[in-house]
This record gives structure tokens, C-alpha cells and sequence, in this order.
């Protein structure tokens, strides 16, 4: 019975329909912390979910939107540099890949009332959108803010209330433009491999995500290359199978055996 405020996208992607079963079971609220689906759930109508057209979760596109052309010459410090929020080095390197954005996706999909095909992604590099909600009457409810993530961390620790002067204040004159693009995910591999995940169903989220935390960490660590990254995790996700684990020890099990795969196939390209 208990509010809870959680960060760790991983735990849906890897567990989403247990965990939300369990939660509904037990009379659980879960509040998400990660910007995107906080914003989705300050304008979503949870009384009218069929009024729902579309979820639209924004991306900054990381800092290979515009090049270099060749993403094999990425080198970890040019990974690193992310052009919009300060975060970790893993998180860092996925919103590089737009793997980041991949996991949100199926975050979204377990959140919200909503098929998948109607959770689609569009590039807003200034970040100052956080992500769309758009109704069967062609309205779109949008939450703008500054990137500071003390409010939607305020917003779920305030919840239902709001917590006074949490983060700090957009301020609209000193912006330039909003502007927007599809993501180019014959580019950025990882997100179409996300959005397949989530359409195959099964334990695919699970080697989806093992998978990419053993490359990234090889590649935070220089053993293997950029786009050594989505070749790992598309190889892996071959072994998925369509059968939903039904039980905790059951998706660790998976998780574990994907992460073997994975390693094995870091030393191969070493």
C-alpha cells in the first residue's frame, strides 16, 4: 500500500509486468522519477486513459545528433559529453546510443494504459519539453520545465501536492526556439532494438538490457568499440525466447545467463 518514487528504469524493463501486477495486488502506487514519464504523468487523464491518441517522449538526441558521420570513431570522452544534463557515466553513454530513450519506451508502455505503437519518440534538443500527451481530439498536453531534476524528484515526493520553489524557474525569454526531429534509428541502432524488445515480448526486454550494461561497461573500460554497443545487444537478444518469466528468480536467472552471453561476446572482440 505504500507511495513509491522510483528511478531505476531497468526494474520495468526487465520485470515490468511483474512488478506492476504486484503493485496493483498489493494497493502500491509507483511515481516515476525519470523526467519523461514524470511529465507524461503530470497531463496524463487517468480518469479517460481511452482518450489517449499518443505518448510522445522527447530526447535530447545526445551528443551525436549532428556527427561525426563514422560513430565507430567514438571515443569515451566524446560519449561523455552530453550536451543538456549532468548525469552518471552509464546513463550517459545510453542517451549517446539512445538506448536510454529505447528503456523509456518500454518504461512507458508498463506506466501507462497505452499500446506501443502508440508510444513514439521525437528529438527536442533543447530539453525544456519533457515529453507530450496527445488526446483522440487533437489536443497535446505538454510539461515544460528547466533540466533540473529536483522537480520531478519534488513533484513525486510531493505528490499529490507540490513542493514550493523545488527547482528552478523556466525562464521564457531567454529562449530561442523549440525545435523538433525524428530520431534516425538506422543511426542509432539501440532504439530500434529497444522498441523490437518490446514488441516481441517475452524475456527479450531482460537480454535487451543485460546485454547493453556488459557493453557499455566494456566500453566505458576502452575493450570495445561505439557501435560495438547495438552489435552485442542485437546478438544477444537472439537467444530471447517468447515466454514471460513468471517469477522473480526466474528473470534473474535469464538476466544472469544474458550477461554471460554478452561477456563472452566483449572477449570475442577484443
Amino acid at each position: 500500500g505504500q507511495v513509491v518514487a522510483f528511478a531505476n528504469k531497468e526494474v520495468l524493463v526487465c520485470a515490468g509486468a511483474y512488478v506492476t501486477e504486484l503493485a496493483d495486488r498489493c494497493g502500491a502506487k509507483l511515481l516515476p522519477i525519470d523526467s519523461e514519464h514524470n511529465a507524461i504523468y503530470q497531463v496524463f487523464d487517468q480518469t479517460a486513459p481511452e482518450s489517449v491518441r499518443r505518448l510522445v517522449l522527447t530526447a535530447s538526441g545526445g551528443p551525436f545528433r549532428e556527427g561525426p558521420e563514422d560513430l565507430s570513431s567514438v571515443t569515451q570522452k566524446m560519449a561523455l559529453n552530453h550536451p543538456t544534463w549532468d548525469m552518471g557515466p552509464k546513463i550517459t553513454v545510453d542517451s549517446a546510443t539512445l538506448m536510454n530513450k529505447g528503456l523509456e519506451v518500454i518504461e512507458a508502455f508498463h506506466l501507462f494504459p497505452v499500446p506501443a505503437d502508440r508510444i513514439s519518440v521525437l528529438v527536442h534538443p533543447q530539453s525544456i519539453i519533457h515529453s507530450m500527451v496527445e488526446y483522440c481530439d487533437g489536443s497535446i498536453l505538454a510539461q515544460l520545465g528547466s533540466a533540473d531534476m529536483r522537480i520531478p524528484i519534488s513533484y513525486a515526493l510531493g505528490w499529490p501536492g507540490r513542493v514550493a520553489g523545488a527547482g528552478t524557474p523556466l525562464d521564457f525569454k531567454a529562449l530561442s526556439a523549440l525545435t523538433f526531429e525524428d530520431p534516425n534509428e538506422d543511426r542509432f541502432r539501440c532504439l530500434a532494438l529497444a522498441r523490437q524488445a518490446l514488441n516481441a515480448g517475452g524475456d527479450a526486454s531482460i537480454y535487451l538490457n543485460a546485454a547493453n550494461e556488459v557493453a557499455v561497461d566494456a566500453f566505458l573500460g576502452k575493450h570495445i568499440g561505439f557501435t560495438d554497443i547495438p552489435a552485442i545487444v542485437a546478438a544477444c537478444m537472439d537467444s530471447a525466447d517468447t515466454k514471460v518469466p513468471q517469477s522473480l528468480d526466474s528473470i534473474l536467472h535469464i538476466d544472469a545467463n544474458a550477461r554471460h552471453q554478452a561477456r563472452a561476446m566483449v572477449r570475442g572482440r577484443q
